[in-house]
């Protein structure tokens, strides 16, 4: 076996001899025995063996760009499938073939070739689901506090009179809030209800002419405005109205909130370096704020429901807008003669109150294509059609209800200490806010087999009882200067539609061609609806069909109740230096009860409404403004005890000029949707 490798590597010597020897006879023929030119340079043939030799190209192995691809199955990834069911297919599919009859084969090239038995239907995909909000927001705060700055005893006084009083006033207001009753539902039956409860009162209204609801409150046209009964109802809605009056403008909030004294926002602390320094003597003062309370809702709701240029109805189209407003207040103060009392008391100005309300509607173009003829000018419609279908009804709703029910009722028996002291037992603060922004999905044409009901509803109802005693006891400085008054109702509501109100057509035949075709299946479209003018420029068309109704509703309901009936009396100073030359403000007013209401209905992108049945618009406005001049007296508590006993200061410390100031803050309680009862004591300083 050795002797055989020693033969091969011989003859492998031998083959590489003849090789060169071959390649040398080929290069003499080639040369046909010339030498070297006389002229031509010489190479050294060690050149190429020097170290220093280098070469820049890179020497790389053949490459035949053969890239494997695996088979179309593999075992790792395949289920279990044995490998003979191909073969055995095909022997099935041949023998099904070869007992056909031969005479209904097709023939090449005829047109039996082609199969039109089976006809193509038309490809329907899911549509959108219903979308129902359901937001209650409710603030009970009780804060009626006690105060008593001197050593001797006062009763306490029975408050339960306030809240006697607000359900009065509740009671009166119903008349002017005919839809606050209504009952949140997501059924046909119940929206169906709705709809016709609220179109058969709006009926009444516009047949009978009237212009308010009968009360004993002046008419809309009288100088004092702040008492009014307003009624306006028509099919549609402009403009904009401030306690039953049309107006061009209306007035800021942010100029008309009172200054809440020492319940408001702290502002930004003086990051400077600088030293404050008081080289006066302390003075004697007393600040006291027994109102300067916020309650506020506020609901912003927008809704675009079903974006489409143009929709199509088979039932009926009922459209419906609302606003009721009602305000009921007393501010009845009596305040003892030695007192200086504001301007701001005074009956014309101890509330300032609006009820305002505006109807506003818009137009909205959805872009156009671009192109709306081919290169040949010819115009482009449609060829073809998604359709997505939902199976019965659709609901869009928005359910908003807020409620405040507040009250600050403060006794308080204050003197002068000497120092400079701060009492606030009010200042509260309660918030209801709710946003809603609803969007749809976008479609060319919407067809709704059954009816549409687009309702858009707002009820604001606020009450503020305001009645307050301010007294002196014998031998009390009269230098004192009271603030009862200086409050604020609110209530804004806006309704905002989007979509001429003069959109609606007649229901041409293609489009009852085409909810024909749909639930056929039928893959074409009319030939009516592939020329309508409404979807030039379209190549195809995306279509939603809806087989029951469409309800589009947004119910907002807000209710703000306050009572800050405060009691305070000024006890005479024990010492005569401490009430020589004190400065006293007394605030029991200050207070702002506020409802705020915005509903942005987008009811069409476009100016083409079909409607194969009734249309139905109807509109209607309320705005009431009742004063009332409650003269109920308070009892006192008698052996019961108050609610709160939050502080008792008197003047046993030291009786130096350098005595320390009184801070005693009551108030200031902050809510926010909250719905239990919240009363916290903050911090008594003496």
């Amino acid at each position: 076996m050795q002797i055989e490798k020693f033969s091969e590597i011989i003859a492998h010597f031998i083959g590489i001899f003849e090789t060169t020897t071959e390649e040398m006879r080929l290069r003499a023929e080639l040369t046909a025995g010339t030498g070297p030119v006389e002229n031509e340079p010489t190479l050294d043939d060690l050149v190429a063996n020097t170290p220093a030799f280098a070469s820049d190209l890179m020497l790389k192995d053949y490459d035949p760009d053969v890239d494997y691809r695996s088979v179309s199955y593999e075992i790792v990834y395949g289920g279990a499938r044995r490998f003979g069911r191909p073969f055995e297919e095909s022997i099935e599919k041949l023998s099904e073939i070869a007992h056909r009859d031969v005479s209904s084969l097709p023939r090449f090239g005829s047109p039996q070739d082609i199969n039109v038995e089976d006809d193509e239907q038309l490809q329907v995909f899911n549509g959108p689901g219903s979308v129902i909000g359901y937001v209650t927001q409710v603030n009970v705060l009780f804060d009626d506090d006690y105060l008593d700055m001197t050593d001797g005893y006062h009763a306490p006084r029975d408050t339960s009179f306030v809240t006697e009083r607000l359900a009065e006033f509740n009671d009166q207001t119903e008349i002017f809030t005919p839809f606050a009753s209504l009952q949140r539902t997501d059924t046909f039956e119940g929206v169906k209800h709705i709809a016709n409860d609220m179109e058969s009162y709006i009926q009444v209204v516009k047949d009978s002419g009237q212009t308010s609801l009968g009360t004993n409150e002046p008419p809309a046209d009288n100088p004092n405005d702040q008492a009014h009964d307003f009624v306006l109802a028509g099919s549609e809605i402009t403009g904009t109205h401030m306690n039953g009056k049309l107006v061009s403008e209306i007035p800021a909030l942010d100029d008309l909130l009172p200054d809440r004294g020492l319940a408001k926002l702290p502002e930004d602390p003086d990051e400077t370096q600088t030293s404050v320094e008081q080289h006066d003597p302390a003075s004697s003062s007393l600040e006291v704020t027994a109102g300067a309370n916020l309650v506020a809702n506020i609901a912003s709701v927008i809704n675009t429901a079903v974006i489409s240029s143009v929709t199509a109805i088979m039932g009926d189209y009922h459209q419906i807008d609302a606003i009721t407003q009602v305000y009921a207040y007393s501010n009845d103060d009596d305040i003892a003669s030695m007192f200086h009392s504001s301007a701001d008391a005074a009956d014309d100005a101890g509330v300032t109150a609006y009820n305002i309300a505006s109807f506003e509607r818009s137009t909205y173009q959805s872009p156009q294509p671009e192109t709306t003829v081919d290169a040949h000018g010819d115009p482009i419609f449609p060829m073809a059609w998604r359709v997505s279908i939902v199976n019965g009804d659709v609901s869009f709703v928005n359910w908003i209800e807020q409620y405040h029910f507040v009250s600050d009722n403060d006794t308080m028996t204050v003197t002068t200490s000497g120092s400079q002291t701060t009492v606030l037992t009010g200042g509260n603060t309660t918030l209801n806010f709710s946003s809603s922004f609803q969007m749809g999905l976008q479609y060319d044409l919407v067809i709704v087999g059954g009816s549409v009901y687009d309702i858009n509803s707002i009820t604001q109802i606020s009450l503020l009882y305001d009645n307050d005693w301010v007294r002196a006891e014998d031998g009390a400085d009269g230098n004192a200067a009271v603030q009862s008054g200086n409050n604020l109702i609110w209530n804004f509501a806006a309704i905002h539609n989007v979509g001429a109100n003069d959109r609606f057509e007649t229901m041409p035949d293609y489009m009852h061609q085409a909810e024909k075709g749909i639930l056929e299946r039928d893959p074409s479209m009319p030939e009516g609806l592939s020329t309508d003018l409404n979807f030039q420029g379209y190549v195809g068309l995306n279509v939603l069909y809806i087989t029951g109704n469409l309800f589009d509703m947004t119910i907002i309901k807000q209710v703000a109740v306050l009572g800050d009936s405060d009691d305070v009396t000024q006890a005479a100073a024990e010492l005569l230096k401490n009430n020589q030359d004190a400065v006293i403000t007394i605030d029991t007013g200050s207070n702002t009860v506020a409802n705020i209401a915005q509903i942005v209905d987008y009811d069409s992108f476009g100016n083409t409404t079909y409607v194969a049945g009734q249309l139905y618009s109807d509109a209607i406005l309320i705005q009431g403004g009742i004063i009332e001049h409650d003269a109920t007296a308070p009892e006192a508590a008698g052996a019961k005890l108050a609610n709160e006993v939050i502080a008792f200061l008197d003047d046993d410390g030291p009786h130096g000029t350098d005595s320390g100031d009184g801070i005693i803050n009551g108030g200031h309680d902050l809510s926010w949707s909250s719905a239990h009862p919240s009363d916290v004591m903050q911090v008594v300083v003496a």
